[in-house]
């Protein structure tokens, strides 16, 4: 009777255990992790505008100095300073007495001399023709012609003297040489001032300069990538040249470079450019710090992804790839510039690799996925079908 029931134990033990074994099967089936599905881009070459951007300073078109020009008290200023003042328009009236007496003098001196001029001139018409009659002497002939050409030569020279003396005392009024905006005057009325004193300055503000410059590294990585072909800059330096203000408004007006040093300065290392813009408004000023950027060069065949599918770690910058197994694969990458949301990679990626944008930090080198490409309806997972159905 025993045997029975020993049997009978033992095949109840052994159905139990398959049983067990089915279930841990069909659990591990179940838990197993399905392919994890990503949003991927695929690499296309394209040709993409290259802006450059440096930091830059205005200056008047002209800048001049306003000096005197002979000696005498300041009287009068006649502009408000920081104003705007036109060409020709008096800014500056030095005491004219002096000058007014010397212009007297040389007319007085004037008349003298074209007196003595005018009789000079009747003796020689006399004596000319009796000396042809041989009336008079040959020495007779001479002195009159002598004192004849000497007289016209004292005309000339009295002339010469009051014009001079006139200038002057047209000096006595300072004028503008050019239209522009003033800056504060340096020498203040009531002041004794002397030739070529300084009494204001004169930016003329339409058209008006921006200055910047460039390092000698970058302009030099620029040379080899145009003579590579990786870049393209427009013909002759024609480059669309834009301000921003201190404010973060844009200046109106487009401006052209019409200057660019072939010199490196020894103490900064850099190479100096200057634009030219129209100002009618006067909205720049000279000496104001703006942001100058230039656009029309490209960039040939330049390899760019999304910003967010760029990870910054310890190694360097990097990205992650769905290779030919459908599996991830991180790939190292090279960041050389940004355009809008976009880095321009120069090396780690070429033609056709397929970037993963999202999920980055789920994956793991060799994880299986699912890729659709961007702006694409992803397809359900095997899992997630046969849970709806």
């Amino acid at each position: 009777m025993k045997r029975p029931v020993t049997w009978l134990l033992l095949t109840a033990v052994a159905a139990s255990l398959m049983a067990c074994s089915k279930d841990e099967g069909a659990v591990g089936q179940q838990g197993a992790m399905p392919p994890m599905p990503v949003t991927v881009v695929s690499i296309q070459p394209k040709d993409i505008p290259l802006t450059f951007e440096y930091a830059g300073q205005a200056a008047g078109f002209r800048e001049v100095q306003v000096r005197a020009r002979v000696e005498g008290i300041l009287l009068h200023r006649n502009f408000v300073e920081g104003r705007r003042v036109k060409q020709g328009e008096t800014l500056f009236e030095i005491g004219p007495d002096t000058y007014i007496a010397a212009v007297d003098q040389a007319k007085g001196n004037l008349a003298v001399q074209e007196a003595n001029y005018n009789q000079a001139k009747r003796t020689y018409d006399r004596v000319l023709p009796l000396f042809k009659e041989n009336a008079v002497s040959q020495q007779d002939r001479d002195n009159a012609l002598a004192a004849f050409e000497s007289g016209k030569a004292a005309v000339e020279s009295a002339r010469a003297t009051l014009k001079q003396a006139q200038i002057n005392l047209g000096y006595t009024k300072v004028t503008a040489p050019i239209s522009g905006l003033t800056s504060l005057d340096v020498v203040s009325e009531g002041s004794l001032v002397t030739p070529n004193s300084m009494l204001t300055r004169i930016s003329q503000l339409n058209p008006i300069y921006v200055n910047f410059s460039f390092s000698d590294n970058e302009a030099q990585k620029l040379r080899r990538d145009i003579d590579e072909g990786r870049v393209r800059v427009p013909a002759q330096n024609a480059y669309q040249v834009s301000v921003k203000m201190s404010d973060g408004s844009t200046f109106d007006q487009i401006g052209k470079i019409n200057f660019s040093d072939n010199v490196v300065n020894t103490d900064t290392g850099t190479i100096s450019s200057r634009a030219q813009f129209d100002n009618p408004q006067g909205m720049l000023l000279p000496g104001q710090f703006v942001r100058v950027t230039l656009k029309g060069a490209q960039r040939i065949s330049a390899v760019t992804v999304p910003q967010v599918a760029v990870l910054t770690t310890q190694q360097g910058k990097l990205v992650w790839t769905v290779n030919k197994e459908g599996k991830a694969e991180p790939r190292p990458v090279e960041v050389i510039d940004q355009v809008g949301a976009d880095f321009v990679i120069g090396s780690g990626l070429a033609k056709g690799d397929r970037v993963v944008v999202d999920n980055i930090l789920k994956l793991r080198p060799g994880a299986p996925v699912t890729p659709h490409e961007a702006g694409s309806k992803p397809a359900a997972s095997a899992p997630a079908a046969q849970a709806q159905g």
